[in-house]
């Protein structure tokens, strides 16, 4: 993997760069749709591509249950199995055993856990984990980590983050000692953690930092925290993180969290909510957020985004979107999630041009006020 940085901001901490991989190479600040279970939500690959998705997020547990590494080995990995052929970051699974509650049950050798799908028990280690990624053959692989919860007791946040730096060594060492199943290089990305304490948070990011990987991740933020806390402890991560290697912010967020955090320092970013709320009738526009299913909209026939690079955001109507939610058609749900989709891809490639320019700032304060209004 290379990392090259093209331009940086002079009023923020924003920059463009490239991540080159074996499989492409990503412009960053870029926005990650999610794959979870091997493919994105109601949306088809021919549209990811249109939508100029340039890589998408896998998930080492859902796809560990199923189908399963056999299947996925058999087809050539997870590239293989769903035909795509651009990069695929795995997020490990730490954040899915966290939202088991109940039925898992943290160690220091691992995790125990009960399936969602059949109640069988399952063991994931650092180890297992790494084997697991391996099979499943993404470019971009993450440390198994504990996400901890908000909000949080110091002692429990300081006793995991250090449990998690144990994980990493783990993690380094099993994957330093195997070789890649497939014909291509992986990337190994450590994580910091330590909730929303400061102190926590510089430790964790300063351990990470020393690891030299090629890139680090910033997990355990947008779990319910206030917004001012989310930037706080970004803006301190990447004051630590190595600034010649990408910044990955993990799970955020809504468009103007990823904005103000685009404007700290961060490259990658992923999340569920605009396919997850797509579902729901919640779209995202660049004037601001639309509840579609809002009787206000029944009758009114202009497009939902006249100015998408998507045909069908541009000719389909709020009148018929509403109706396609409400009839809990199908469609409703694809074209939903189309939408949101070319939004925030939209908006990760307008703020490269915008740092590029040397516009960045202005113009991120105005969309921030745009894309929290409730039309």
């Amino acid at each position: 993997m290379k990392f090259s940085i093209k331009t940086a901001d002079t009023q923020t901490k924003a920059r463009t760069a490239t991540i080159s991989l074996a499989r492409g190479t990503i412009e960053t600040p870029i926005f990650m749709p999610v794959g979870t279970a091997a493919t994105v939500k109601a949306v088809h690959f021919n549209e990811l591509h249109e939508l100029q998705a340039e890589i998408i997020l896998g998930n080492t547990y859902h796809l560990y249950l199923r189908p399963g590494l056999d299947i996925l080995k058999t087809a050539g990995g997870l590239h293989g199995f769903n035909s795509w052929q651009k990069p695929i970051l795995t997020d490990s699974g730490g954040y899915q055993v966290y939202s088991l509650g109940e039925r898992r049950k943290i160690t220091e050798e691992g995790v125990k856990f009960q399936s969602h799908i059949d109640g069988s028990y399952h063991h994931f280690t650092p180890e297992s984990v790494m084997d697991i990624q391996r099979v499943i053959g993404a470019d971009i692989i993450m440390a198994f980590d504990e996400c901890t919860p908000y909000p949080c007791d110091y002692m429990y946040a300081k006793k995991s983050m250090e449990m998690t730096h144990r994980w990493l060594d783990r993690c380094i060492h099993q994957f330093e000692k195997t070789q890649q199943v497939y014909q291509y290089e992986q990337v190994l990305f450590p994580i910091v953690q330590g909730s929303v304490f400061p102190d926590l948070r510089k430790q964790s990011a300063e351990v990470i930092a020393s690891k030299n990987a090629l890139g680090n991740a910033i997990g355990g933020l947008s779990v319910g925290e206030p917004a001012e806390d989310m930037y706080a402890m970004t803006d301190l991560v990447c004051s630590i993180l190595p600034k010649d290697k990408p910044r990955y912010l993990m799970g955020v967020g809504k468009p103007e969290n990823i904005l103000e955090s685009i404007a700290l320092g961060i490259d990658m970013f992923d999340c569920v909510l605009p396919t997850r709320n797509a579902r729901n009738g919640t779209y995202y526009t660049r004037k601001g957020v639309i509840n579609i299913k809002n009787k206000k909209w029944e009758n009114d026939h202009s497009p939902i985004d006249p100015d998408s690079n998507m045909e069908v955001c541009r000719t389909h109507t709020k009148a018929f979107l509403r109706h396609l939610i409400i009839s809990k058609e199908i469609l409703g749900a694809q074209l939903a999630s189309i939408q949101n989709l070319s939004f925030y891809l939209w908006l990760v490639r307008e703020a490269r041009t915008q740092i590029n320019q040397g516009t960045f700032s202005t113009w991120k304060n105005k969309m921030v006020e745009q894309v929290t209004n409730r039309l």
